[in-house]
């Protein structure tokens, strides 16, 4: 028995050690192509696996501990090309890795300037276009982040179609910052944000930011209880053409058909939506008929880019204002005080947003954008 133990021992270290000498590194300097600088805070992941790291500031950067095999090495940095290289790994391994700038993340520089990051010290949740496509079902952007921490969302549909709304922290509308693309998106009069007049909207957005308490934004109305940072500009290099239709509660039916050119001579790009939504709401007589379109284009030079974007939404919506009373709750939830037939709102909202960047240097940027919005629209 005791040799069988001291055997079981002896495999037991050679397997130990033979793990251990199984584990290589790989290690390397990430550089720019232009000017050979270094580009530090460079991301590097290895693909199909949760391993992942920065360059430091001298653009190095080092994983340790990976077992033999061929991996997948993915760099990318903000404005300059991703770059996937095949490392073969036998042995320790050492990688030169070299990014070419993009003149395509020039989108992203616009609204870069109004968004908070880690140093920024304050309270954020990014919301990706993945998140939101996995649950948009035609439903208003609020209720599409209903599940954001310290948010709450209100229907007066009880459906999330038709005139919806949010808190943050317990501020109101008038008080949490809303911007597209880094422009004022509040109304100028109330403060407010009526984004029934923005149905299907979710579907044209590639990245959404909400800062809790006193956020960054100076544009529009004041941030001082929350802010809500939306971009529509996502670079799409190639072409694209998809529809979307569901079915669900209430007769809510939402139809959206979504195009795109792709990159047109390595320098323009055009994209467009044309939605419509309608459902009869939970609450009696709280029907909505929303029709809305967005088409952006854009023009990317080597340093500058123009984009232009034009969206409009349209509504017929029931009013359902008041809500259930209390004494109501029990016996009937779907209590509307109003009853005559024609008693809506007829709405259209109309946006134009003219974008630029100018790239000056490598560290400086000047933005210079154009807007403007046209409501038109009466109720009973």
């Amino acid at each position: 028995m005791k040799k069988l133990t001291t055997l079981w021992l002896s495999w037991s270290i050679l397997l130990i050690a033979f793990q251990v000498e199984a584990q290589f590194s790989i290690s390397g300097k990430v550089t720019d192509a232009q000017d050979e600088g270094t580009l530090p805070g460079a991301s590097i992941q290895l693909e199909g696996t949760v391993r992942g790291t920065l360059s430091n500031g001298k653009g190095n950067f080092v994983l340790k501990n990976i077992e033999k095999g061929t991996y997948t090495l993915k760099i990318s940095y903000v404005g300059f090309e991703t770059v996937s290289q095949i490392v073969d790994l036998q042995s320790d391994e050492t990688v030169s890795v070299t990014l070419l700038r993009s003149v395509f993340q020039a989108d992203e520089v616009v609204v870069n300037a109004t968004r908070a990051t880690q140093q920024t010290g304050i309270a954020y949740t990014n919301v990706s276009a993945e998140t939101i496509r996995k649950q948009n079902l035609g439903q208003d952007l609020p209720v599409l982040l209903n599940f954001q921490p310290s948010l709450v969302t209100t229907s007066d549909a009880g459906g999330g179609v038709g005139y919806t709304g949010l808190r943050i922290r317990g501020s109101d509308a008038t008080r949490i910052n809303v911007t597209l693309n880094g422009i004022p998106y509040n109304d100028a009069e109330s403060q407010g944000s009526f984004w029934v007049n923005m149905p299907d909207f979710a579907s044209s957005v590639s990245s959404i930011q909400i800062q809790r308490g006193a956020g960054t934004s100076t544009n529009g109305a004041g941030a001082f209880g929350a802010s809500v940072n939306i971009q529509t500009n996502e670079f799409r290099k190639d072409a694209y053409a998809e529809t979307n239709h569901s079915y669900g509660s209430f007769n809510t039916l939402k139809n959206n058909l979504l195009v795109g050119s792709g990159l047109l001579g390595g320098k323009f790009t055009v994209d467009a939506r044309l939605s419509r939504l309608t459902s009869d709401g939970y609450i009696d007589r709280a029907s909505s008929d929303l029709k809305s379109f967005y088409v952006s284009g854009g023009y990317f030079g080597k340093k500058s880019f123009v984009r232009l974007n034009v969206f409009s939404g349209q509504e017929k919506t029931y009013q359902a204002w008041e809500g259930v009373p209390q004494t109501l709750l029990r016996t009937n939830r779907t209590y509307n005080l109003y009853t005559y037939d024609n008693q809506t709102d007829n709405y259209q909202q109309d946006h134009y947003q003219l974008l630029s960047s100018h790239q000056l240097s490598r560290n400086f940027t000047a933005n210079f954008n154009l807007h403007y919005t046209k409501g038109r629209g009466y109720y009973e």
